[in-house]
């Protein structure tokens, strides 16, 4: 098993024919993943690394009734719109990698997935990779092999950089997943938490958070609460930052008392979770929940 995304995903690309959406276009299918269209309005009928363009998601479709899977690289006031196009085309998986998007455009379409079983993750996000399966995102997919640790992760430099080192101490990934570094992100912690919870290919999760917001609050209380039963082992970026200090991700701001790198880190010890003081630390604390 994979989590969100496996052996049966089919991908259109949303905005294959941009700068973005051509490059990542070329190293996802590089990789293996399953490509079956493109969507650029006005561009319909051109070719992209030998995937055929539409002008629209409804047209893809029509082609290509397997696909399931959508990647958008639009540009921010024009992303709404396609995460809805590619909602109501019937992709059950949308991965929203433009950043920029305001807030509460942000809210309206990932509640209007949700109403319609779709699962969003972004927007602002690297995507998702199941090693040796599919990738459908940016990041670098050499760092990654097939594995049983699960990652899920707000950040994207440092999913590649503790997914390396596991990859390097001999620990490959089932699933690893950025969900993204906006403060309203679709795909949540806990809700990756309870998916992980499922596979049986994961064995342990290693969770990377940040300050700002209380999704690894939220996620401490789920796995406090026993909901988790894997082993999850954390680390949170973020510990020299000042009060009410932007840390380069929207997501990534203390406020009002809340979203502290300390108040981060103690409710994830009080539920048992090992957490790292340091990225290169990560491995070793899986093997230690995993062989004692």
């Amino acid at each position: 098993m994979v989590v969100l995304l496996g052996e049966d995903s089919r991908v259109i690309v949303q905005g294959i024919t941009g700068r973005q959406g051509s490059f990542h276009t070329r190293l996802m299918l590089e990789y293996g993943t399953k490509i079956v269209a493109g969507v650029t309005p006005g561009k319909g009928g051109q070719i992209v690394h030998g995937v055929p363009v539409y002008d629209s998601m409804e047209e893809a479709v029509e082609e290509h009734p397997e696909a399931n899977t959508s990647i958008i690289f639009v540009p921010g006031r024009f992303a709404p719109d396609a995460v809805y196009e590619a909602v109501d085309s019937g992709m059950r998986l949308v991965v929203v990698i433009t950043e920029h998007i305001p807030v509460h455009e942000t809210m309206r379409f990932i509640d209007y997935a949700r109403s319609r079983g779709a699962t969003i993750i972004g927007p602002n996000t690297p995507g998702i990779i199941s090693p040796g399966i599919s990738k459908v995102g940016i990041m670098p997919g050499h760092v990654f092999k097939r594995g049983k640790v699960g990652i899920v992760s707000r950040s994207g430099t440092l999913t590649y950089e503790i997914a390396y080192a596991l990859t390097r101490a001999g620990y490959g990934q089932s699933t690893v997943i950025g969900v993204g570094g906006d403060p309203i992100v679709g795909l949540t912690f806990t809700e990756a938490l309870k998916l992980f919870e499922e596979d049986d290919d994961t064995e342990a999760v290693v969770l990377i958070g940040e300050i700002g917001g209380d999704m690894e609050e939220r996620a401490a209380s789920l796995i406090e609460r026993g909901e988790i039963t894997k082993p999850v082992v954390a680390f949170i970026a973020g510990s020299t930052a000042p009060p009410e200090k932007r840390m380069g991700h929207a997501g990534a701001i203390i406020m009002m008392g809340t979203g502290t790198f300390q108040g981060k880190v103690e409710a994830l010890e009080k539920a048992g979770v090992r957490v790292a003081r340091l990225p290169f630390e990560v491995p070793a604390l899986v093997e230690e929940v995993l062989h004692g």
